[in-house]
């Protein structure tokens, strides 16, 4: 099968190691011999035969974001990438080979029945996870709106629990926005880097009174992230110039991705971060913290450092392999370490009322500023 379609998600070929030109005569081999000795021809099917080959040079990666996709489970990936589908909501990778959520989406299913960040989902409706790939369990836990899926987890604490979930349509909002603290503050949540995340984003800076304003919190908790490119693209609307990304593949070896300038003033910007934070919204955050443009309040994000490229064929199949990593313009890894937070909210704390008070702590300054001296201001005042 040739590929017809290669696109980027942060969610660039490899160089080419010596491979033994006969490596896979045995794979060939064994499918004749199957050909040949099965008792039961008709439970042959060459085109499954095929994709099972794939699977498994993919599974031996033990990469939980490298994946080859059946066509069914590329269109349920696609429509993942939509932003509508059919399920309860929930962002789930491998971690150590346990399915493991990284968030439950804001307003989903998951999110009402309990499901907790690091929540470790063991079986789904009674049958274990155990061995499954990401798209596996992912089109498990998809099914008929209306229809009832039991996930039992492990929380972090140890505990076991039965959570039974009602799968609903998903609609993923990109962005939101409000006004809050009379007007001076302006409120941004994404939600998801989709295409039209940046546009979506310029279309609720302009409700605000950008030139008087005292700040923006921008909050990308829960955020799981999505298109490489939308993410530089916001980072752009708040970095005057200079490094935004660096990351480093087989084929390009490492590349930078500079700012194109900032066409806002540069206001106090709070940005909320947690747990479930995570890929390109990590590298929206670092990015501009790395600037000195915007401070992180909230928790450790999740550390999902690395990217993918996807390869479509024409039968409707494909690729989704893990190209390369990315790191923040200072050059701090991200992947299995996760940005920290600049200001760490307890959990009797609300980070949104805690980004207020440091915007106002910061009133009249603009970006960048000296974040380490700003925390230690807010932290020394009674």
């Amino acid at each position: 099968m040739i590929p017809t379609l290669i696109f980027v998600l942060a969610f660039a070929v490899s160089g080419v190691q010596d491979t033994p030109n006969d490596l896979f005569d045995p794979v060939y081999q064994v499918y004749d011999y199957v050909k040949g000795y099965f008792y039961q021809p008709e439970r042959i099917d060459d085109q499954q035969a095929l994709y099972g080959a794939m699977k498994g040079i993919v599974e031996q990666l033990d990469d939980p974001y490298s994946e080859f996709f059946e066509p069914s489970e590329k269109t349920a990936f696609d429509e993942s990438l939509n932003g509508e589908f059919s399920g309860v909501g929930i962002e789930i990778t491998l971690e150590e080979g346990v399915l493991t959520v990284i968030t439950p989406l804001v307003g989903s299913p998951a999110e009402a029945a309990g499901m907790l960040v690091g929540d470790k989902i063991v079986a789904i409706d009674g049958e274990s996870t155990e061995g499954n790939s990401l798209t596996e369990s992912a089109l498990k836990i998809r099914g008929e709106i209306g229809s009832p899926v039991v996930l039992t987890v492990v929380h972090e604490d140890g505990t076991r629990e039965d959570i039974t979930i009602v799968r609903e349509t998903i609609v993923i909002e990109a962005v939101r926005y409000e006004a809050m603290d009379e007007g001076a503050i302006a409120y941004i949540r994404l939600l998801r880097f989709e295409s039209d995340t940046t546009s979506e984003l310029d279309r609720a800076l302009g409700t605000f009174d950008l030139e008087n304003i005292s700040g923006l919190i921008l909050d990308l908790r829960n955020n799981a992230g999505g298109l490489m490119s939308e993410a530089i693209n916001v980072v752009n609307r708040f970095v005057d110039d200079g490094v935004v990304l660096i990351t480093q593949d087989r084929l390009s070896g490492q590349k930078k991705y500079y700012a194109r300038g900032n066409q806002i003033r540069n206001f106090p910007v709070a940005i909320l971060i947690n747990r479930g934070t995570a890929s390109a919204s990590e590298i929206a955050a670092g990015g501009i913290r790395d600037h000195n443009m915007g401070i992180l309040i909230g928790e450790q994000s999740f550390g999902k450092g690395v990217y993918q490229q996807l390869i479509d064929f024409p039968d409707g199949s494909a690729l989704k392999i893990t190209a390369g990593e990315y790191f923040t313009p200072n050059g701090t890894v991200v992947h299995g370490v996760g940005l920290p937070a600049d200001i760490v909210v307890d959990e009797d704390q609300d980070p949104i009322d805690v980004a207020i008070e440091w915007i106002h702590s910061q009133v009249g300054e603009l970006m960048p500023i000296d974040i380490t001296a700003s925390v230690a201001e807010i932290q020394d005042t009674p």
